[in-house]
This record gives C-alpha cells, sequence and structure tokens, in this order.
C-alpha cells in the first residue's frame, strides 16, 4: 500500500496542510490559512495532479457559503472541531462512479433504526479470562495480526507492525481486550493536540468475539485518556453498512453527523462512512 503523507504548502497568499492519500485516491485539506479562493484553486490543481476521485475540503464555519459558491457540497460536520467550533466536511468529486451509491438508501434505514435504541451505557459483564489493556509498542505484531484478521483491505497500513509503532510514538492511544496474549479486539485514538479533537478509530474486532460488546468498554476507555489530556471533542467515521459499529456509537452518547461517499477502502471494499460526534465535557 502507497502510505499517504501531509504536504504543507506555504506562499505570500495562504497557508495549507494537503493530506494525500494515493491508495484511497483523495485529497484532503486539514487546515489553512489565507486567500480561500486561491487556496481552492491550488486544492484543484493538487488533485488534477494527483488524480485524485475525490477532494476534501475540512472548513470553519465563516466559510460555508464559499464552498457552496465554489460547487462542493457538505457531507458531513463536527461540532467543536475547532477548540469550540464546528468544522464542515466539503467534498468534489472528479468521477463519476465515484459519486454514485447504490446502499445510500439502505444506510439511511441503518441510521432510522438505530436511532430508536435506547441512549445508555448499560454492558454486559467482561468475561473471565480477558484483559483490557493500553496496547503499547510490544504488541504492534499482534495487533497487526487482529486488523490482517478483520479487514481484508483498510484505509491506512494497519496490517504493518512498524507502521502501528510509528502511530503510537506520534501519540495514537490504542486500547485492547487480550486473551491467552493475543488480542481480539481494539481500537485507538488520534489526538489533535493543536486544536484538542481526537478521531476514535480503528475499530476491530475478531467475528467470534463480537457477542461480548467489547467495543463500548474500548470507546469508553479511551474517552477516559482523553479527558485525562484536556480533549474534550471526539468523533468517530463508522462504516454505513455496519449496524453494530453506528449503534455502539449511538448508545454511548454520539450523534450523528452525516455521511462521507465512497470515502475509503475499507473491509472489502469502496464504502460509504458515517460522522458520528460527542462533547466529552457533558458526560
Amino acid at each position: 500500500m502507497e502510505e499517504a503523507y501531509m504536504q504543507k504548502i506555504t506562499n505570500e497568499h495562504y497557508d495549507m496542510d494537503v493530506f494525500i492519500d494515493p491508495y484511497n485516491k483523495r485529497l484532503r485539506i486539514e487546515d489553512y490559512r489565507g486567500d480561500l479562493h486561491k487556496i481552492i484553486d491550488k486544492a484543484l490543481d493538487i488533485s488534477t495532479h494527483y488524480n485524485a476521485e475525490k477532494l476534501i475540503f475540512i472548513c470553519r464555519r465563516e466559510h460555508f457559503s464559499i464552498l457552496i459558491e465554489r460547487a462542493f457540497q457538505c457531507e458531513a460536520m463536527i461540532d467543536y472541531f475547532y477548540r469550540g467550533s464546528a468544522a464542515y466536511y466539503f467534498t468534489k468529486y472528479f468521477s463519476i462512479d465515484r459519486k454514485k451509491s447504490d446502499d445510500w438508501l439502505v444506510e439511511d434505514g441503518i441510521i432510522n433504526n438505530v436511532s430508536k435504541l435506547a441512549r445508555n451505557k448499560m454492558k454486559q459483564p467482561i468475561p473471565s479470562g480477558y484483559e483490557l489493556r493500553k496496547i503499547v509498542e510490544n504488541d504492534a505484531e499482534q495487533l497487526a495480526k487482529l486488523y490482517q484478521e478483520v479487514f481484508r483491505v483498510y484505509p491506512t497500513p494497519l496490517h504493518e507492525p512498524e507502521y502501528i509503532k510509528k502511530s503510537i510514538k506520534k501519540g495514537t492511544i490504542y486500547y485492547g481486550f487480550f486473551r491467552d496474549g493475543s488480542i481480539v479486539s481494539a481500537a485507538s485514538a488520534e489526538v489533535n493536540t493543536h486544536y484538542n479533537n481526537a478521531e476514535l478509530t480503528d475499530c476491530a474486532t475478531v467475528p467470534h468475539y463480537r457477542k461480548f460488546g467489547f467495543m463500548k468498554f474500548l470507546l469508553e476507555k479511551l474517552e477516559e485518556e482523553l479527558r485525562k489530556q484536556g480533549v474534550f471533542c471526539t468523533y468517530s467515521i463508522a462504516r454505513a453498512q455496519s449496524f453494530g459499529m453506528n449503534a455502539a456509537l449511538y448508545q454511548l452518547g454520539y450523534s450523528y453527523r452525516g455521511r462521507l461517499l465512497n470515502n475509503c477502502y475499507i473491509f472489502e471494499n469502496l464504502e460509504n462512512m458515517n460522522m458520528w460526534v460527542k462533547d466529552l465535557s457533558k458526560g
């Protein structure tokens, strides 16, 4: 897999951070300052250069109308992303196939059914013989095996132990459930220290162990760690086809904030992803 990377572009008109993701055939404008129209022009040029099928532009509330004027569409939002101010995920497509989805109405139905569930934190007890703990660099081989087993394809190189070790060194927090020395369920929090937000991601459980509801325990443990760091804005981007993952987030108090169309390659195919957000300061 060709690894994605961040590129900073600076000149007398603007400063922008561009996430270049060749594997998922997309670009994402992560942050920016300066002349927004020139920034958009440059983003479109870079998209052409890399033959991107999709451009994602994360923008501030005050720039919402400008992105609309430039024929972008808003697919999702994250409350409190910029230290209390919301961020909006605008997109533009360069491939007609990337703009199509045969599953959209089915996924609307999943959200409708999830919203009928009781919002509570009731979980069945952790069965004996399982250990919940923080994952460290020495666990990277085991964690990579978990992701290899659960996901045939994944938007980041989590099948590679060295990538996991690198992410831990950069501050990503992983927690997992262990049984007989093997990791059977895991999740992570990628922390943005500049804006004090975090994405809960990399959620995976070996199919045989999904009946135990481990993911709710893992997400709550990550939330505890984030509160200790003063991070209150959390969000998670879940597979729109996964009733279980969307239900877990809803029951833990997350709010649905949109769907990213054909966002990334995960599980087996290019999939739509649902955005969920939570303010950890309120509970």
